[in-house]
């Protein structure tokens, strides 16, 4: 018999606000899983960009292998190397927090740039402490990729079931982009997991996530709806705050895996 709370998927988004992969393991880090939102594309004003701006960021599909990342979108690719980035750095940041970053290659960009239709750079971030964010519920500072504040996101399957039986038109985790998605017996208890184990990581919840209008974007076909933050405003809006999952942060390095159980 299988633990009530356990690991059911695992995400990596490795370039901001594109397509994400499912993966049976990931290696977990302080930044995040290793290759998730290391990467992102900023524009002319080194401001980064996002599919609450560009709804057809959601069409762009990123593969891993052999030390490259494969991007598909429409009926063409674009491949470079994890590892490879230019030796002058930009000053961008992820909202307030400042970020020291590197552009890709020239090419990588013009290929985004090209399909996206503007202007713009796909930027990594090099180390760790390249971005802080400070937060606003414990007042610590944390190290973190491109995520927009926390380096992980945990939602569990009741609360998708809970909000899945308000809507008309049924949805998928995928809009609310986790990473981590776990069995759970009710809705929304994972706000009030503190810490807790999953494999070879001990992870510490933070606080529950606030959603904006990027979760109205339909993954499958890169179009704005008006759904699920309607329904959910209407029973999960505290403080004028639209909650669904929780933000956490790990507390060493290791392997967490599909099928692992979480352990309080």
């Amino acid at each position: 018999m299988s633990a009530v709370y356990c690991v059911k998927e695992i995400y990596i988004y490795p370039i901001k606000s594109l397509a994400g992969i499912s993966l049976n393991r990931a290696k977990a880090e302080e930044m995040g899983f290793e290759n998730d939102r290391r990467w992102m594309l900023i524009d002319v004003d080194n401001v980064h960009v996002t599919q609450r701006e560009y709804p057809i960021m959601s069409q762009f599909y990123p593969e891993i292998s052999n030390g490259k990342i494969t991007i598909s979108f429409e009926n063409d690719k674009h491949e470079f190397s994890i590892d490879e980035h230019l030796n002058v750095s930009i000053e961008s940041a992820v909202w307030e927090d400042k970020s020291e970053v590197f552009e890709v290659n020239q090419n990588t960009s013009k290929w985004f740039s090209d399909k996206l239709g503007f202007e713009c750079k796909l930027v990594k971030i090099n180390k760790i402490g390249a971005r802080k964010h400070e937060s606003s519920k414990t007042k610590e500072t944390y190290n973190v990729s491109f995520a927009d504040a926390y380096p992980y996101l945990l939602i569990g399957t009741e609360s998708l079931d809970f909000l899945n039986e308000k809507l008309e038109e049924k949805i998928t985790i995928k809009r609310f982009r986790p990473n981590i998605v776990v069995s759970t017996k009710s809705a929304h208890e994972e706000d009030d997991f503190k810490s807790f184990k999953i494999g070879e990581v001990q992870f510490e919840n933070i606080k529950p996530c606030g959603r904006c209008i990027m979760v109205n974007n339909d993954p499958q076909k890169g179009i704005i709806k008006k759904e699920p933050l309607k329904t959910l405003s209407k029973y999960r809006n505290v403080n004028n705050s639209v909650l669904f999952g929780t933000n956490i942060v790990s507390l060493n390095s290791g392997i967490i895996s599909v099928g692992d159980e979480v352990v309080f």
